[in-house]
């Protein structure tokens, strides 16, 4: 089978390798699509995630849906949880699995992704997924669940107010939970005029104003701090970016003064039968989210593209 390894920063390489073979517990899936994640594109550009540095040549990729090949459901179209909670630690006995302390993740630390023809999973971490979902929409899943994730965190109420600072994929999913859930009005900021006409087309406002809610999906401490500047005294303020060198600044006395609250966001609860019957039900809108598509052999360019921060939503079709 045809695989990608990342060897070191933009160095990714096109190999082939001896296709997996499942263990007790786990199936054979054949990957059709794998979405190009910010996390993904730390390692790509940087080598490395927060404090965490690539040790061996990494195959990328958290973001994927598929085929069980073999097996008693050979055949079904699954979405692939990157997340395999350990069920021992305290948080997962506190019902915090995306918490975990011996959490193993697809495409992180040691655990090879998705950037390749077939993986082995464990089954009770695939979901299957309607006719009506895509194999695109399957892969993007993931960030719809990150997104539901951070929204639970915000405890919002209806007839709140919303502000969205960063609208990549996950930003535009924000904005249509947010109009799910109540919010009288959106506001949406981002540097690139694509993305902002994409958060106007889902009824944001693209100007900033102060907001009950405030979520910050860029990473960028200027970021951080519009999202501290934008956000209502007393308001609670959703970190949901991952920050480029491991390390966020902001002017304290946005916050301090306005008595915020500040959460940090990371991945998700279990919450994919959420995100299944939402892309299902087409509450949220994800086909509209994905702008290119490229093959596996063309995967440095698809990620060299994610880096540039060209369109939205970059996909990998590992069988093409």
């Amino acid at each position: 089978m045809r695989v990608a390894r990342l060897f070191g920063a933009r160095d990714v390489r096109l190999l082939d390798e001896e296709a997996p073979v499942p263990r007790a517990g786990e199936s054979l899936v054949e990957v059709r699509s794998v979405g190009i994640c910010g996390s993904d594109l730390h390692w790509f550009t940087e080598g490395a995630i927060g404090d965490a540095v690539l040790s061996r040549p990494l195959v990328l990729g958290h973001e994927m849906a598929g085929v069980i090949r073999g097996g008693p459901q050979d055949g079904a179209r699954v979405a692939i949880d990157p997340a395999i909670p350990c069920g021992a630690c305290g948080p997962c006995l506190d019902g915090d699995p995306n918490l975990c302390l011996n959490i193993i993740f697809s495409g992180h630390g040691g655990c090879d992704g998705s950037l390749r023809q077939f993986m082995t999973w464990p089954t009770h971490r695939l979901h299957t997924i309607p006719d009506q979902i895509s194999d695109d929409e399957g892969a993007l899943l993931e960030p719809l669940g990150v997104a539901l994730h951070a929204y639970d965190l915000a405890h919002p109420k209806i007839g709140q107010t919303v502000a969205v600072i960063g609208c990549g994929p996950i930003g535009l999913m924000l904005i249509q939970l947010a109009r799910l859930a109540g919010a009288t009005r959106i506001f949406a900021a981002d540097p690139l005029p694509h993305r902002l006409e994409a958060a106007a087309k889902l009824g944001a406002e693209t100007e900033t104003k102060q907001a009950d809610l405030v979520f910050e999906v860029s990473g960028s401490s200027a970021a951080v701090d519009a999202a501290l500047q934008t956000a209502k005294p007393g308001a609670r303020v959703i970190l949901v970016g991952i920050p480029d060198g491991d390390t966020t600044t902001f002017t304290a006395s946005h916050a301090r003064r306005k008595g915020l609250t500040l959460v940090m966001s990371r991945r998700m609860g279990e919450v994919y039968p959420r995100a299944i019957d939402l892309a299902a039900r087409r509450l949220v809108d994800l086909p509209p989210l994905v702008s290119q598509a490229f093959p596996l052999a063309e995967v440095g360019a698809a990620l060299a593209t994610a880096a540039a921060r060209e369109g939205l939503k970059v996909v990998v079709h590992p069988q093409e």
